[in-house]
């Protein structure tokens, strides 16, 4: 199943979906960004290969209300969670084994050792408290 794309229309239906211990695996990106257009095929190969995760495309303009207070510095960027647990979150080059790696490398560690990590620094703090998909959602509709 390829990666779905965040959309104004699907917020409370992609919200209800992430509601599982899944794990997360957002790509933020822009649509005038030659890089993320051509990351596209490689992110839903990604998605393909792992159906038992949720894969979402973000466009971080046109879905500022949802994605806009966070610190994208260079596309494309990921943002990997379980739960309300973020793994990672931050720029990769757009080479799909890297991205698989990275994934892998996540989903790998328990559930303790997420957790640890994610109070390891205050990198990783903040990764909680701001890029968390779920809590970003809900926030929206709340909003909206």
């Amino acid at each position: 199943m390829p990666s779905l794309s965040l959309e104004r229309h699907n917020y409370a239906q992609l919200s209800a979906s992430l509601s599982d211990d899944a794990w997360i695996v957002a790509c933020l990106c822009a649509a005038w960004c030659g890089t993320c257009n051509d990351y596209r095929a490689t992110f839903d190969a990604l998605a393909q290969g792992h159906p038992e995760m949720h894969f979402i495309w973000i466009d971080i303009e046109d879905q500022s209300e949802v994605v806009g207070d966070l610190d994208v510095e260079n596309f494309p960027t990921l943002l990997i969670q379980r739960a309300d647990t973020v793994a990672f979150f931050g720029p990769v080059l757009p080479e799909p084994r890297l991205a698989e790696r990275l994934l892998n490398a996540q989903v790998e560690q328990s559930a303790a050792e997420l957790a640890t990590n994610a109070a390891s620094n205050a990198t990783h703090r903040s990764w909680q408290q701001d890029c968390n998909l779920r809590q970003l959602l809900r926030d929206a509709i709340a909003a909206d």
